[in-house]
């Protein structure tokens, strides 16, 4: 018999709020995150903004040896993990650390590492000097590794590493793994920090990004008709998951239920979605039905909606296939940017909090939407709606064609 899986954590780091109440009140207050570049000089580049996290400080969580050691992107997942294991009151000390996992999601990784590193060996002389830390900072899969070694936790452990979906593949894994039976907790999300030359070099190139550069704030612009590409974000998100036996038996406070995972894939194009939005919609049905909800049941959905003038459209087709105006839709990388493969964890965040709160999110900078959907779709746009939300969603899809689709619930004894 599958296990119940429950929340009791939740841990954020987002370019509009270092937690998670922050993050939360600059969502309903439709706050951007987005400004100039400034990790690097950015001047030659075709987009010069980012949503970049601000007032960062490490040193809150880690102590300095450390810092020199951990890659930001390690660095993001370590302090949204405190972060969500402080809410959740949990005593490893107490517990079977042999059931207790980390899965964790990430695009890039140690991607500035990588490219300071380069630099560093090209501006050398003599015989080049890598850093011996260099390894371990770069690889994707060391958050997880970290995560575990910093709680001693020994049940299963790995990255997920599905591009824009890889944070919400690894919330789906994780709940497969308690559901299962395999592990009693697990401390899931994802992290990034790709706000880098290659990046913003790489994505330009690709014509992905928004160049909205005289109003930076406005630029990410989901589902309106002028959009005209993401603008970058980073940071991070974590999720405290366990089944509900474990969490009960720790009187833990039980915030929300996780109730269906869809993976799938668009088999259509390397960065591209389907057009019709079919991946999307398998995605959604699989979840819809290992929840064992109708569509209708459906109250929020947290759309991946980057802003792209194609992906959007095929989303919007997607949601319209399946669940008409019944269900409200709002894009919060309106005002986070895109975190790539951090994206779906504080999206889950936000989605879980809109469960919590009955309310949600708004899609800020959308003045004209577009006009096919009108109607067809329940968009909140500018402003937060007030409504009882049982049932909510959560969309990420990612280079490659991974479909990722996640479905939480209000908790109920």
């Amino acid at each position: 018999m599958m296990k119940r899986v429950v929340i009791t954590g939740l841990g954020a780091l987002t370019p509009i709020g270092n937690n998670v109440e922050e993050y939360w009140n600059s969502l309903m207050a439709g706050v951007s995150g987005a400004g100039p570049i400034t990790k690097f000089d950015a001047e030659k580049f075709k987009t010069r903004f980012a949503c970049e996290v601000k007032n960062f400080d490490p040193l809150i969580v880690l102590e300095r040896s450390d810092v020199r050691k951990y890659d930001l992107f390690t660095q993001y997942a370590l302090t949204v993990v405190q972060e969500a294991v402080q809410q959740a009151g949990i005593d490893f000390e107490k517990l079977n650390r042999d059931r207790i996992g980390v899965i964790w999601g990430a695009g890039d990784g140690g991607v500035s590492t990588f490219e300071e590193q380069l630099r560093e060996y090209h501006l050398g002389e003599g015989t080049p000097r890598f850093n011996p830390f260099f390894i371990p900072k770069r690889i994707i899969n060391i958050a997880s590794g970290v995560i575990s070694i910093k709680y001693g936790l020994r049940g299963v452990n790995f990255t997920t590493a599905a591009a824009c979906s890889a944070s919400n593949t690894s919330i789906i894994e994780a709940f497969n793994y308690i559901r299962w039976g395999k592990a009693d907790m697990m401390i899931t999300g994802g992290s990034e920090a790709s706000i880098t030359p290659s990046s913003i070099g790489g994505f330009n190139a690709s014509r992905a990004l928004s160049t909205l550069n005289e109003n930076p704030a406005a630029a990410s612009r989901p589902f309106d008709t002028q959009r005209d590409g993401f603008v970058l974000g980073e940071g991070a998100g974590a999720v405290i998951l366990e089944s509900y036996e474990h969490a009960i038996a720790r009187n833990a406070t039980i915030l929300a239920e996780v109730v269906g995972g869809g993976l799938a894939a668009d088999a259509y194009h390397l960065t591209g979605t389907h057009p019709e939005g079919d991946g999307a919609v398998l995605g959604m049905t699989l979840a819809l039905q290992e929840a064992g909800i109708e569509a209708s049941a459906v109250d929020y959905i947290n759309a991946h909606a980057t802003s792209t003038p194609t992906g959007d459209i095929s989303e919007l087709k997607a949601m319209a296939r399946i669940f008409g105006p019944s269900a409200s839709v709002s894009a919060t990388k309106s005002m986070t940017g895109h975190l790539l493969g951090g994206a779906g964890a504080i999206e889950a965040v936000a989605t879980i909090k809109a469960i919590l709160e009955n309310r949600v999110p708004p899609t800020i900078n959308t003045s004209e939407p577009e006009p096919e959907f009108v109607g067809k779709l329940d968009l909140v746009l500018q402003k937060p709606k007030d409504k009882t939300v049982n049932y909510a969603m959560s969309n990420t899809f990612g280079f490659g064609g991974h479909i990722a689709t996640s479905v939480f619930k209000k908790f109920e004894v």
